[in-house]
């Protein structure tokens, strides 16, 4: 089963390189600037996806803003946070809102193809969290 990802970050050249070589290791990919665009295009299409990667600092909706929208609307998608900026309290914040895990840039491709794949094993419930 292909993997179906989506990825909310508003640095467009990082966000257009991460879909481009996520694709090439087999993971359909799609790719949006905001947290109102992630939650448009999951309700617009809502067994689409099966995990999120998500930039925590975002202007207008943040991500714990869209990860909180997101849990709400979609509970079993998986969602990965995504962050510049380590912190405690994010990493708190996020696994209380339901985060499947917690990352900081920068992140080897290897690492984010690991945690794709035990995010998608875990919402098809075949692996621990």
């Amino acid at each position: 089963m292909t993997v179906r990802l989506l990825v909310v970050d508003d640095e467009e050249d990082f966000l257009r390189s991460i879909v481009m070589r996520i694709e090439l290791r087999g993971i359909a990919a799609h790719g949006v600037t905001s947290g109102g665009a992630a939650l448009e295009y999951l309700k617009a299409n809502p067994d689409a996806i099966d995990v999120v990667l998500l930039d925590i600092k975002m202007p207008g909706m943040d991500g714990i803003e869209a990860l909180r929208q997101i849990k709400s609307c979609c509970p079993s998608i998986e969602v990965i946070v995504v962050t510049g900026h380590a912190s405690q309290e994010f990493s708190h914040l996020g696994r209380e809102l339901g985060a499947f895990d917690y990352l900081i840039k920068p992140i080897r491709l290897d690492a984010i193809l690991e945690r794709i794949d035990a995010a998608s094993r875990h919402r098809r419930g075949s692996a621990p969290g």
